[in-house]
C-alpha cells in the first residue's frame, strides 16, 4: 500500500500538520524536528501528491481554459499555442468546453470552487461574460481571447478585425471588383460588426455604397457558406467577388460557385478571413486576411502567467495586427 502523510507523522512522532509544513518549506519549525521528518520521509519512501503540495503553498501550477467548443475552425491553433506557452513556464492546462450547456458549466464551476487552477484563459462561451467577470472581480486572474467587441473589465487579447476587412476591400477594389457579396458571421459578435464596418468603409472611400441585399448572414460553418452562395444565386444577386468572414465558409462558397459553373477568380474573386493552414489547400488557394491566431493564444497565456509573478494584466486590450495574404482565389 502507498505510504501516506499519516504514516510519516506516526513514525516521526509529529502531527500531519507538521509534516505538511516540512513539505511546504515552512521555516517556523524547529530544525531538529524538520530534519527528523525529512529522514522519515526518505526512510519510508513517501512521495507527496504534487498537486496537494502546490495547493498548500497557494499555487496549483495549473491554468484553466474555457472554450465554447473544440470544433471551431481556429480554436485548435489558439489552444495549442496557449498550452505551449503555459508548459514553457512549468504549468499544466485544464481545458473545459461548454458543449453540454448548463451541465458543462456546472462541472467548470465545481473546479472553480475547488480552486483547482491559478488563472483562467477564456474564449467566451455565449452568455457567460457576466459570470466570468464575477470570477475576475472575486480575485481569479482572467484573460479573454478574441473579445468580440465586448470590452470586458479584465485583460483581453484581440486583433484588428476592422482593419483586416478594410484591407480586403482595398484589395478587391484594386483588382477592379466593384460588386462584392459579403457572407458575414453572426452579427451579435463584435468582430462581425467590425468586419462589416471595415469593409463598408473601404468601399465608401472609393465612392461606392454597399447594397444591404449584398450581405448574407452565415454562422461560420461550412454549410452556411454553401447556403449563402446558393441563396444569393437563387435570388439573382449579381456579384463579381466575395468577402467571407472566415476561411471555412469561404472554402464552402468556392465549392458552390464552381457547382454553379462560375470560375474563380475570373468570374468571382474570393477573400476569406483567418488564414487557417487549410486556406493554402483550397482550390484555388484562398486569398485571406491573416488573423494572428497562434500569437493571440501565446500573448494571452503569457499575460496571465506574468500576473502570477506580480505584473498586472494590462487594463487596455492587447491588440495584435492582422495582415493580408494574396493567393490565386483573387489573382489568377
Amino acid at each position: 500500500m502507498a505510504v501516506t502523510i499519516r504514516d510519516v507523522a506516526q513514525r516521526a512522532g509529529v502531527s500531519k500538520t507538521t509534516v505538511s509544513r516540512v513539505l511546504n518549506g515552512r521555516d517556523e519549525l524547529d530544525a531538529r524536528t524538520a530534519a527528523r521528518v525529512r529522514a522519515v520521509i526518505a526512510e519510508l519512501g513517501y512521495v507527496p501528491n504534487a498537486r496537494a503540495v502546490a495547493f498548500a503553498r497557494g499555487s496549483t501550477h495549473v491554468v484553466a481554459m474555457l472554450l465554447p467548443s473544440l470544433t471551431w475552425p481556429w480554436i485548435g491553433e489558439v489552444v495549442q499555442a496557449a498550452i505551449e506557452a503555459v508548459e514553457d513556464e512549468g504549468y499544466g492546462m485544464l481545458v473545459f468546453t461548454t458543449t453540454q450547456g448548463e451541465e458543462s458549466m456546472r462541472r467548470f464551476t465545481e473546479h472553480v470552487s475547488a480552486r483547482a487552477f491559478d488563472g483562467l484563459l477564456v474564449v467566451e462561451p455565449e452568455g457567460q461574460l457576466d459570470y466570468i467577470t464575477r470570477l475576475h472581480d472575486e480575485g481569479l486572474p482572467v484573460v479573454l481571447i478574441d473579445d468580440r467587441g465586448h470590452e470586458p473589465r479584465f485583460g483581453s487579447v484581440a486583433t484588428t478585425n476592422r482593419l483586416g476587412a478594410l484591407a480586403a476591400a482595398h484589395h478587391l477594389l484594386g483588382i477592379g471588383r466593384r460588386a462584392p457579396l459579403v457572407i458575414s458571421g453572426d452579427p451579435r459578435f463584435g468582430c462581425v460588426q467590425d468586419r462589416l464596418a471595415g469593409f463598408a468603409e473601404g468601399f465608401a472611400a472609393a465612392g461606392r455604397t454597399l447594397d444591404p441585399l449584398h450581405t448574407v448572414e452565415g454562422d461560420f460553418s461550412y454549410e452556411s457558406g454553401q447556403a449563402a452562395v446558393h441563396r444569393a444565386l437563387e435570388a439573382g444577386i449579381e456579384f463579381d467577388s466575395l468577402f467571407v468572414h472566415n476561411d471555412t465558409m469561404a472554402a464552402a462558397a468556392m465549392v458552390e460557385l464552381r457547382r454553379a459553373g462560375l470560375r474563380i477568380p475570373d468570374d468571382v474573386a474570393v477573400v476569406g478571413f483567418d488564414d487557417l493552414p487549410s486556406a493554402a489547400q483550397t482550390d484555388p488557394p484562398l486569398t485571406t486576411v491573416h488573423q494572428p491566431i497562434r500569437e493571440m493564444g501565446q500573448a494571452a497565456a503569457r499575460a496571465l502567467l506574468a500576473s502570477f509573478r506580480g505584473t498586472p494584466v494590462p487594463n487596455e486590450p492587447i491588440i495584435l495586427p492582422t495582415s493580408f495574404t494574396v493567393r490565386a482565389s483573387t489573382v489568377g
